[in-house]
């Protein structure tokens, strides 16, 4: 079969699964593009090439397949740079596709040159530049297996106009990919393995500490299997909340910077912690010279640059999580540790009685409850995609979650602008599901052109704006640390319903709490996709996010609530 470059690209994203591209069309690309409609593939044409990326990584992490993305040259590849660095800190496997100018031009300065591939070699897998066209297919076969196998991450290939438009007899690769170095992993070492199930028998005061690698890894049930059968509660980290169930009573909540206070407590006051699937960020570790003092650590990652990276493990564990906890069930004893959870019990109690939630109506509207009224309205069932800022730790904190991957946001790079374009690659991934983009007023007009998307896809998402008027957590932060002076952080807004309804989204705006769940049941009953705007507390105990650990301060120096 004679095929040009461009046609091959698109043979070879049906034959790896590929339903569906997120895109920009330009110059160095459009030879691509011109043949998309001879296949089974549908695009998705964003506002911003930026905002192709992070739909891709929307729809990887829901659909639990590969993410696809394409742009032109020059601009068009540079704006997808942070939607790449995104999904690289996240472990979300997304493969980019961008035009570059022929091969005779490459190093010439030509109009929307960039080297692409260089710019990107530190947040990507792995990238390509394609000179030959001879060498497309497997090229493309490659990057798939490359993103999705191991510990997942983006792919870009870069893709000359020549070798677009130039011909060859196209064969499918058929064999399986084998690089030189690069072995996935999959059961542990069986003495470390060993090694970790004696630690963890004679625990007296275990944690465990469950990562984004559970839900990678599939492990959600064998976790929960060994969680019950020892005994161990259990905290999360950002991106882990959905890997166990927060309805389970060995469940513990967040950790962190911005977790639960007696889950901190928990972690400092453990004798031992395994850490699943996790890599010891620093917003979970707080000041490393004092976390967790008095606990042995076993670590369980399938990056073995993880493995003694920030806390060094007493047992580390290279392998896959799923295969790792399956060695462990029958080597570890059936155990209660009943006074360890009766203490826990009484700390959590106390954190309760602090928590905002439980306050009295004060005529404020105020964000954990609004966010509590939407996790009662949905029964949890949702897909939630954050933005970054304090309503992403609103969100983390109030939205309970029982099911895998039903919390998208940047965890790692903390990318404002991500929660829309992202949360239009899930409602791509799954058009059956209520998908709810929760957003800041600062993050939401980084990426507000994508409302145009949303309308021309005739995508039925709900978006949440939580509206304080200010860079929400930069102003706290100077509130706390910096004697009250709002330096650059406080926004004049547009009027947020009146810019949706100019897309033909239709708007409500919430001004009082008594208003909040009627309008989240109207939103929920509307037909297509809904806004709503909720002006919230601005400053003080109901505009802050609680607990918080400052910057070098230890998990248990957290600041919290007022009783």
């Amino acid at each position: 079969m004679r095929r040009t470059g461009a046609q091959i690209v698109w043979e070879m994203l049906e034959r790896e699964g590929v339903e569906v591209v997120f895109g920009f069309p330009g110059g160095a690309i459009m030879d691509t593009y011109h043949p998309r409609q001879e296949y089974g593939i549908r695009h998705v044409l964003v506002r911003h090439e930026q905002c192709a990326a992070h739909a891709a990584d929307g729809y990887a992490r829901v659909s639990g397949r590969v993410g696809v993305a394409m742009a032109t040259s020059g601009p068009g590849a540079t704006n997808l740079v942070t939607g790449i660095a995104t999904a690289m800190m996240d472990s979300s496997p997304i493969v980019c596709i961008t035009g570059q100018v022929s091969t005779s031009l490459i190093g010439s300065d030509a109009f929307q040159e960039t080297d692409i591939t260089g710019i990107t070699l530190p947040i990507t897998k792995h990238n390509y530049l394609v000179t030959n066209v001879d060498d497309l297919a497997y090229t493309i076969h490659e990057a798939f297996y490359i993103a999705r196998s191991g510990r997942p991450g983006p792919v870009l290939i870069d893709l000359p106009k020549d070798v677009q438009q130039a011909e060859t007899d196209f064969v499918p690769p058929e064999e399986e990919v084998r690089l030189p170095g690069y072995q996935p992993v999959g059961p542990g070492d069986p003495e470390a393995v060993c090694q970790a199930a004696n630690v963890i028998n004679d625990a007296q005061r275990p944690v465990i500490l469950a990562g984004h690698g559970i839900l990678m890894s599939g492990a959600m049930e064998t976790l929960q299997a060994f969680v019950e059968k020892t005994e161990t509660p259990v905290a999360l980290t950002l991106l882990g909340k959905g890997g166990f169930p927060e309805s389970h009573p060995l469940t513990l909540g967040m950790m962190g910077m911005h977790g639960e206070a007696f889950v901190n407590r928990a972690i400092q006051e453990a004798d031992l912690l395994l850490a699943f699937g996790m890599r010891f960020d620093d917003r979970v570790t707080g000041k490393l010279e004092h976390y967790a003092p008095q606990a042995r650590k076993v670590h369980v990652d399938l990056d073995a640059a993880e493995l003694n990276k920030i806390v060094p493990a007493d047992v580390a564990i290279l392998g896959d999580l799923r295969q790792v906890l399956e060695q462990l069930l029958p080597l570890v004893e059936s155990a209660s540790h009943r006074e360890w959870l009766e203490r826990l019990g009484r700390w959590q109690g106390e954190s309760r009685k602090r928590d905002i939630v439980n306050h009295p109506d004060n005529g404020r509207v105020v964000a954990p409850q609004v966010i509590h009224a939407l996790w009662e309205a949905t029964q949890g069932e949702a897909i939630v995609v954050t933005d970054v800022g304090q309503h992403q730790m609103w969100a983390a904190q109030y939205y309970h979650f029982d099911r895998p991957h039903p919390l998208i946001t940047s965890g790692g790079l903390g990318t404002m602008g991500f929660g829309l374009p992202a949360a239009i690659g899930a409602q791509v991934a799954r058009p059956d599901k209520e998908v709810w983009a929760i957003v800041g007023d600062g993050g939401f007009q980084m990426t507000a052109q994508e409302l145009g998307t949303v309308i021309q896809e005739q995508l039925p998402l709900r978006i949440a704006l939580l509206n304080n008027s200010y860079l929400g957590m930069v102003r706290q932060w100077q509130e706390l640390f910096y004697d009250r002076r709002y330096e650059s952080t406080y926004l004049l807004n547009p009027d947020f319903v009146r810019l949706v309804e100019a897309y033909g989204i239709h708007g409500w705006r919430v001004t009082a709490p008594k208003e909040t769940r009627q309008t989240i049941a109207e939103a929920r009953s509307h037909p297509g996709p809904a806004f709503i705007e909720f002006q919230i507390a601005q400053e003080g105990g109901d505009g802050n996010v609680y607990p918080m650990v400052p910057a070098g301060a230890a998990l248990h120096e957290m600041i919290r609530r007022p009783a």
